[in-house]
């Protein structure tokens, strides 16, 4: 394993998802934050929030990278298509899974079934994060497939 290409790879790629993503939503193309979604986790503050969320979402690539190195290791190889195939694989999991099931466990996002509360400032994503926008699941698949992409073909040149 490649513990020093991982670490860098794994930021590279994170940072391109994210100017994917940050840059679809000052477009209008969504309203999926997830800088802020993921802060919110830990505080209400929205402006602390987005930088709180920023780092989690950066160590989360990293575990989420370190996860597509040890399929190219145990495949014996990495490709830009292994890699794209990955993400979208990560991205199908995120949107059908993850995202719906995060009102439950989120402090400050309202739910479909008990409604908002006091607490909550966010809104639930719903199934294919729908709920922030109709081309909010194209721009999760690109941001995906570019982080898969851009990952396999950095593992491939190592």
């Amino acid at each position: 394993m490649d513990w020093a290409g991982w670490a860098v790879f794994g930021l590279l790629a994170t940072g391109a998802l994210t100017m994917v993503m940050i840059a679809a939503q000052m477009a209008g193309l969504t309203r999926l934050d997830l800088p802020l979604v993921l802060g919110t986790l830990v505080t209400p503050d929205p402006d602390h929030a987005r930088v709180a969320g920023f780092f989690i979402h950066l160590a989360a690539g990293q575990i989420f990278a370190l996860g597509y190195a040890a399929t190219f290791a145990l495949l014996g190889q990495a490709t830009w298509w292994l890699g794209g195939l990955l993400g979208l694989l990560h991205v199908a999991v995120a949107l059908t899974v993850v995202l719906p099931l995060l009102p439950g466990v989120h402090p400050r996002m309202a739910s479909h079934r008990a409604g908002p509360s006091y607490r909550a400032a966010l809104e639930p994503p719903g199934l294919l994060a729908l709920n922030y926008g109709i081309q909010t699941p194209a721009v999760a698949v690109a941001a995906h497939l570019v982080y898969g992409v851009m990952l396999g073909l950095l593992f491939q040149v190592r």
